[in-house]
């Protein structure tokens, strides 16, 4: 089943209609729909390219968090081979809402990381919505110091609305955690790549994407604060969202004038989870390009080149 945003209610209804006919086609034989059903499909086909021509920052949130993109571990799935799973931080326990661990890229030994937010009620409760706590990202520093020791490059895939807010996590010293993970990817002396594959959400997303290059996928976002989050804080109204998307300049366009993010990965018309498999396959090949931009850099390039990125990054806003 088809789920539709709330800007796609228009489209939701000339999609349902050709549906409707066809399925009174398959009821009885006899009715003959066809012609009908391809003008509809046209019609839903225009007003598709209409709706994702030009969406709004608010708009491009909507769909970086819709429910059917492929998450984390659907891009472990198709993409890596020899996948094995490494868990626990060696410290506390296991956070669900971080994946990683070692496997193949094109046959190219890799650590992947990333965050999951899980499909259905089960496995978002058990994924915690992707929101990490501090024995997440410490499981992510030492899965990135292992591939440091062992000379294999970093791939994280980012997708979290922000690190867990709670009581216990505070407890544990989520702020400190957060800073050693990020730490650590400035420091390690191999590759590191990461893609934002919906939601980068506030140094829950900073965490794992300070980066020698990062990417982001057409429609997703990258911000220190969600819109709602923002709006509570400025105008005393989670309604203000929209302007508050407005103002964050969060969605991929903006982030690579401003030089936060390195290049654009092209969505299917209608957002990543109209077309996954399509998604999925694109994501693979900005990964490994960007990999292979990395492989003649030794270990001192490697550090300076993401030191340099991050610390030029106040100069390339202004200009912006």
């Amino acid at each position: 089943m088809t789920h539709y945003l709330d800007f796609e209610k228009p489209l939701a209804e000339i999609e349902g209609k050709a549906e409707e006919l066809r399925a009174l086609a398959r009821a009885n034989k006899e009715t003959d729909v066809e012609e009908e059903a391809r003008a509809l499909d046209a019609k839903a086909a225009t007003l598709l390219r209409d709706l994702y021509k030009s969406l709004t920052p608010w708009r491009k949130c909507q769909v970086a968090r819709h429910p059917d993109r492929p998450h984390c571990r659907d891009y472990i799935k198709a993409l890596f081979t020899d996948y094995t799973p490494l868990a626990g931080d060696r410290a506390f326990g296991e956070d669900e809402a971080v994946v990683g661990g070692l496997a193949r890229l094109n046959d190219r030994a890799v650590m992947v990381i990333g965050h999951e937010k899980g499909h259905d009620t089960k496995s978002r409760l058990t994924h915690n919505f992707g929101m990490a706590r501090p024995e997440g990202y410490r499981k992510a520093v030492r899965l990135m110091q292992m591939a440091d020791r062992f000379g294999l490059p970093v791939v994280t895939l980012v997708d979290t609305p922000g690190a867990y807010p709670g009581k216990g996590a505070e407890e544990r010293g989520q702020s400190e955690a957060i800073a050693r993970a990020t730490e650590t990817c400035l420091s390690i002396g191999v590759p590191l790549v990461s893609v934002i594959i919906g939601e980068g959400g506030s140094g829950g997303a900073v965490a794992f994407a300070s980066a020698n290059r990062v990417a982001m996928l057409e429609h997703s976002v990258y911000s220190v604060i969600s819109p709602e989050g923002c709006a509570s804080i400025l105008w005393k109204d989670a309604e203000k969202m929209r302007e508050a998307a407005e103002a964050l300049r969060l969605t991929a366009q903006d982030l690579i004038k401003l030089g936060v993010a390195d290049r654009i990965i092209d969505e299917p018309l209608g957002g990543a989870h109209r077309d996954r498999a399509a998604t999925i396959t694109a994501v693979g090949k900005a990964i490994s390009a960007m990999l292979s931009e990395l492989s003649a850099k030794n270990r001192a390039a490697l550090i300076r080149d993401r030191r340099e990125k991050f610390l030029g990054l106040g100069a390339k806003g202004l200009a912006a």
